[in-house]
Order: C-alpha cells, then structure tokens, then sequence
C-alpha cells in the first residue's frame, strides 16, 4: 500500500513537468544558435520582469523566442532583432538598457549617490574633528568623584582566579 501511495505521489508531481513547454529549434549553424542563446538571454520578460526570455516559462516569453528564432531565420541582426523588441514592449525589456538622455539618471545615479554620500560623510568628519573633546572643567564636583570612583574600581571581578584569595 505504501509503494503505491509513494508512486501515485511521484507520478502527481511529475506531471507538472511533463506539460512542460520545450523549445526546440533547428538552427543553420553553431553560431545562429549561439545568436539565439545570447538574444534570448538579453531580453527581459514582460510578465516575469526578472527572469530573461531563455528561463522564462511565461506564454510571451515562449512567443518572444519564437519571434527572435523567426527574425533569425529572415536575416535579421541583433541590433533589429532588439529594436523590434524595445518598440514593442519598451525600454524595460532590455536588461542593459542604451545610455541616452532618458536612461542616463539609471546609469549615472548609483554613481551620483556613492560621491554625494562620501561628500557628507567628509564634512561630518571634517566638523567632528574640529570640535574639542569635552574637558574636565565642565563637569562638576559630584561628577568628578564618580568619574574617580569609576576609574579605580577594578574592571575584572568575573575572572574566578583574581577574586579567590589564598590561604
């Protein structure tokens, strides 16, 4: 009874696996499929935003690598290929979006930042270091025995070998 619970189990859980879609293409030579690979793994997925269309079990991710595989098969170069894609789904299908005046802030900002954060970390440094350390002059009596108090007292009572006195 045991075996035939673990195998009606093991065939419910494969059979997510064996609906799987595979692509499968015929390519011409070694070096479409590798223009192939090298698209597919450029273009973002409009459904998933986070996965490339080659990992993409999304159904427009498998219709986006039907469209490249078709593009390829007409002659079209990368650059077409890639422009065809931004004009239909936008600069956000690209993973390194172009440099122009629209994605410069994406480009530039993390950079931007980094410098503006080591600018202000400077000036605090900067400012801190100007200001004295506080002198004793400013603390009063009561606070001037307690900071004595506090300095002779010795600082190590939790080591057993110290605290045990000798016969």
């Amino acid at each position: 009874m045991r075996r035939w619970c673990a195998a009606v189990l093991l065939s419910v859980g494969l059979a997510g696996v064996a609906h799987a879609a595979i692509d499968t293409y015929q390519f011409n030579s070694e070096a479409e499929r590798a223009r192939y690979r090298d698209l597919t793994q450029e273009l973002r997925c409009p459904k998933c935003q986070n996965q490339d269309i080659a990992d993409s079990n999304a159904p427009i991710a498998a219709d986006l690598r039907r469209e490249i595989y078709r593009m390829l098969g007409e002659g079209k170069d990368n650059q077409q290929i890639i422009d065809f894609m931004v004009d239909r789904y936008g600069e956000f299908v690209r993973y390194k979006p172009a440099l122009n005046a629209r994605t410069s802030l994406l480009w530039f900002g993390p950079a931007g930042l980094l410098v503006i954060g080591l600018v202000v970390i400077g000036f605090i440094v900067r400012r801190r270091r100007g200001q004295p350390a506080v002198p004793l002059t400013e603390l009063d009596s009561a606070q001037r025995a307690r900071l004595a108090q506090l300095l002779r007292v010795d600082v190590a009572p939790s080591d057993p070998l110290k605290n045990k006195e000798h016969p």
